[in-house]
């Protein structure tokens, strides 16, 4: 299996990602530069990481969705390829118009880093299907601006089509509906605030991101 975590100006969970999606599977990760304008052939799952990408000027992921490298994780996503926004990556998905909403300030305005329980909404789902029927995941929240917000319509049909994959149990951003993943249409593309990079092994408080990783890649 095949791997690339995409690397912006401002990324600083790239290699954390490499490592997690390394050390779950054993995928083969390769670093792609994002003013690349292509990925390696034969790809399996599309990582774009977390972090400050052009140091969230503007808005967060919004300069980030217009780099070169997206058109071809576009084109790959459109094609079924898995591709998982972290964090930031979820903000990026979102300003380059593959996810619904948007990542807005948290609701008291503040940095939120700690550990978070999430409902595994959807079980079966290409990234949920490891989780075994679990009701619940453990991984670790960082960030400023993970508030998920979407018109009435828009959650209605998240809602209605199962796209929700994963909620707060305590919501520690004010997210409406409590989302904290979602997928897009095709069901390849995940959008989550939470770090599965962050929860891939016991040491680290939680293993329960690598099974997000598992399951992208059994399914491709």
């Amino acid at each position: 299996m095949k791997a690339a975590v995409i690397v912006f100006p401002g990324s600083n969970c790239d290699r954390d990602c490499k490592v997690a999606v390394e050390r779950s599977t054993g995928a083969e990760v390769e670093m792609v530069w994002h003013g690349e304008t292509a990925l390696p052939d034969r790809i399996d799952l599309i990582v774009l990481p977390g972090g400050f990408s052009y140091g969230d000027y503007l808005r967060a992921g919004a300069m980030a969705a217009l780099s070169p490298v997206m058109s071809a994780v576009r084109a790959e996503a459109d094609r079924g390829v898995a591709v998982v926004g972290i964090c930031n990556g979820f903000q990026i998905l979102c300003e380059a118009g593959m996810l619904p909403g948007a990542l807005l300030r948290n609701a008291r305005l503040k940095y939120v880093c700690k550990p978070v329980d999430l409902e595994v909404s959807n079980g079966n789902t290409r990234w949920t299907s490891g989780y075994g029927g679990r009701p619940t995941a453990r991984m670790t929240v960082g960030n400023g601006e993970g508030n998920f917000f979407a018109d009435a319509d828009t959650l209605d049909r998240l809602d209605g089509e199962g796209r929700v994959v994963f909620r707060y149990v305590d919501n520690p951003n004010g997210s409406v509906g409590r989302i904290a993943g979602i997928v897009n249409e095709g069901g390849n593309v995940l959008g989550i605030m939470p770090h599965p990079d962050r929860a891939f092994e016991p040491e680290l408080g939680s293993a329960d991101g690598a099974l997000l990783f598992q399951s992208a890649l059994a399914s491709a």
